[in-house]
Parts: structure tokens; C-alpha cells; sequence
């Protein structure tokens, strides 16, 4: 099983390379939440360790310049963290929340961001509009669904030999629940990568789902239904 050198990111990229970065990203952040409550995770060491690494775990997983949607951005995790170590990467960020895209606007305009572009747009929307619909290379989320609610939501956005990345927390057995999901939306399980964030900031785990065929066009359902009754 491959694993995470997380220690290496969180020196290298996360205190290092994007340290001026991020810290101008978290400044934005403290300021916009006192009006839009975009996260309850305030302290410095926490926010860290918690968005930042945990964001930047799965920079590797990434091919060089993907175009990647990101589904239910919210505050910008994780592809406002992985752009800022990974600038070749481009971004569509979909998020249903208008403050919460007032938010994500000022950060790429702050940071200067090239190829970013967010959406204010229900996921099962945009996935069915032919602009969005299985034209990138990845799908990625956290902290939005649980894993077969979730693939609902990202997998019509993947084309054809791309993937999905899940950043998911440590329970493992959410994505194997999920193997009947990613099957009917044209996918595979291709690997599960669990990490650990440092000084007992919890267990987490990525799974990387492989899109091998289309997505039906009956998906996705909409109206609810990917979370009422999940695949």
C-alpha cells in the first residue's frame, strides 16, 4: 500500500514553499468568517494541521496541470490550499453558497490566482450542463457527503480515464460501502491511501476512484436524492 509522506508536505510545502501564501490565505479567512462563518477551526496550529496539511496530503495524486473540479468548496478546502502548492494545477470550484463564493472570489483575487474560476451552482446542476459535464481530469471534495452520496455528486463531472479524489476521514468502511456507487456511475476503486496528521490531529484517508466509463445520464438524480436514498 502506498503511503503519505505528510511530514515531508508539511515541511516542504506547507511551512516552506506556500508559507507566505497561506498565511495571506488564513488572514482572509479569520477576516470573512466574523460575517460568514465559513469554519470553526480558529487557532493557528489547529488551522495547520487541520486544513492546510490535510488539504496539501493529496498534491501528489494530482497529475501536472489537471483540470480539476472541486464540489461544495466552502471555505476553500482543499483546492485553495492545493493551488498554492501546486500552481500548475486549474480549478473550477462549485459552490451553492453565494457568501461563501464572495469569500472564494476575494481569495483568488488576493493570491492572484491564474485558472480558478468558481461557480455559484448546485453540483447536481452543473453536472448536467454540457460546459461542466464529464470534461475534467479530476473531481475532488472533503468534508461535503458521505462516500456514496458523494460519488453521485462528483462522477458525471470526470471524464473518461480521469478520477476522483475523496478526502475522507479515517473510517474506511464508508468507501467500501461505496464500491456499488462508483460502479454505476462508471468508476472503480483504484486505492485507498490512510494517513495519520501529526500530534493526534486525527486519521484520515483519500480514496482515489478511477472513472472507466461513462457516467448514465440519469445521474445525477437531483432533488435530494443522492443524500435521501444513496446508491
Amino acid at each position: 500500500m502506498k503511503t503519505l509522506d505528510i511530514e515531508k508536505i508539511y515541511q516542504e510545502k506547507v511551512l516552506g514553499e506556500g508559507k507566505e501564501k497561506l498565511e495571506a490565505f488564513r488572514a482572509l479567512l479569520l477576516e470573512y468568517n466574523k460575517k460568514y462563518n465559513l469554519t470553526t477551526i480558529l487557532e493557528e496550529k489547529d488551522m495547520y494541521y487541520k486544513h492546510f496539511l490535510d488539504s496539501a496530503a493529496g498534491m501528489d495524486l494530482f497529475k501536472r496541470g489537471a483540470l480539476t473540479a472541486e464540489i461544495g468548496s466552502g471555505a476553500g478546502f482543499p483546492s485553495i490550499v492545493l493551488k498554492i502548492v501546486r500552481d500548475d494545477l486549474k480549478f473550477d470550484l462549485f459552490e451553492s453558497v453565494g457568501k461563501k463564493c464572495e469569500f472564494l472570489n476575494a481569495v483568488v483575487d488576493k493570491l492572484q490566482f491564474n485558472d480558478v474560476h468558481i461557480y455559484n451552482i448546485r453540483a447536481e446542476d452543473a453536472a448536467r450542463d454540457k460546459k461542466f459535464r464529464q470534461r475534467y481530469d479530476i473531481a475532488t471534495a472533503r468534508a461535503v457527503a458521505r462516500m456514496n452520496t458523494l460519488c453521485e455528486y462528483c462522477m458525471p463531472f470526470v471524464k473518461v480515464g480521469g478520477k476522483f479524489i475523496a478526502y475522507k476521514s479515517g473510517d474506511v468502511e464508508e468507501i467500501h460501502e461505496a464500491k456499488n456507487a462508483c460502479f454505476i456511475l462508471g468508476g472503480k476503486i483504484k486505492e485507498i491511501l490512510p494517513y495519520s496528521l501529526p500530534e493526534r490531529y486525527g486519521e484520515r484517508v483519500l480514496a482515489v476512484v478511477e472513472k472507466t466509463k461513462d457516467t448514465p445520464s440519469l445521474y445525477p438524480r437531483g432533488q435530494g436524492k443522492e443524500r435521501k436514498n444513496p446508491l
